[in-house]
């Protein structure tokens, strides 16, 4: 089985589909696929479709689904119904969706992602950048952009958002490390546009821009952000995106490392969060 989550939905099972037209069922598959391997619980999967108020013939219309999912998966698996059974089975108070390794985008993204990661941690900046960039490539547009989610759903979604943008910053940090600042340029660019007050990213693009020799659009970036904040939210800028912009101002030699880890370890901006 194929499912992918991260973008338009699609299940495949022997090259067919078993993703339903209907979309109650579709965010039930949806649900069930995000948690693969384990038991959903019915009042999840209640919550799910219905939010705070499901009707009294719920339990009723949540076994008809499973059995329309079934049914499409009896047409794809070996043993028809059986199989079927086995791939989506009952368990005490809920359903599971039982999948193999790799199987499920999302779950293979949240792999990669973790492999990712604790490569940075250690470290190891050409491994993260490999296993981080594997991961995000398994993106085709926003999670279930074609799915009508629900109270659960849309928690599902956000979170995947959040680890998307969550690894994208620690890519990008990991290329900033490797010294391939002019390569993440334009995508910087565009990144802070989509995200105007996220410190972090605009922290690496005014980097990347001071290392390309753009020192007076890293300093505007800077006012850009401070803008931003002030007057949407009434702020200023965190202290390690003021020291970074204070170290440009006075030309830190840190800056000009290859690559440029003594800035911020010299000035206390901790490496994660800044590159």
């Amino acid at each position: 089985m194929q499912i992918r989550l991260l973008g338009p939905f699609t299940a495949l099972e022997q090259h067919a589909s078993i993703v339903p037209t209907a979309g109650k069922p579709r965010q039930i598959l949806a649900l069930l696929a995000l948690r693969a391997n384990g038991v959903v619980p019915v009042p999840t999967l209640m919550e799910e479709i219905w939010g705070d108020r499901p009707p009294r013939s719920a339990p009723t219309t949540l076994q008809t689904y499973i059995l329309q999912l079934r049914r499409l998966l009896s047409r794809a698996v070996a043993d028809g119904a059986a199989g079927a059974k086995e791939v989506l089975s009952t368990r005490h108070g809920g359903y599971r969706l039982d999948i193999q390794p790799g199987e499920v985008d999302a779950m293979e993204f949240d792999r990669l992602r973790e492999l990712g990661q604790a490569a940075y941690e250690a470290g190891d900046f050409w491994a993260a950048s490999d296993l981080l960039g594997q991961a995000l490539a398994l993106w085709q547009g926003p999670a279930l952009v074609d799915v009508k989610a629900g109270l659960v759903l849309e928690i599902e979604v956000l979170r995947l958002e959040e680890a998307r943008l969550s690894a994208l910053e620690s890519r990008i940090g990991a290329d900033l490390r490797l010294g391939r600042h002019a390569q993440v340029l334009s995508e910087l660019a565009a990144l802070v546009a989509q995200h105007t007050l996220h410190e972090g990213l605009h922290a690496q693009f005014m980097l990347a821009q001071y290392r390309s020799g753009r020192v007076w659009q890293a300093l505007q970036t800077y006012q850009r952000l401070r803008g931003t904040l002030v007057s949407e939210l009434g702020i200023e800028p965190t202290a390690r995106v003021s020291r970074l912009y204070q170290a440009m101002l006075a030309a830190d030699p840190a800056l000009d490392l290859e690559p440029a880890a003594a800035l911020y370890e010299g000035h206390g901006i901790p490496l994660r969060s800044a590159i």
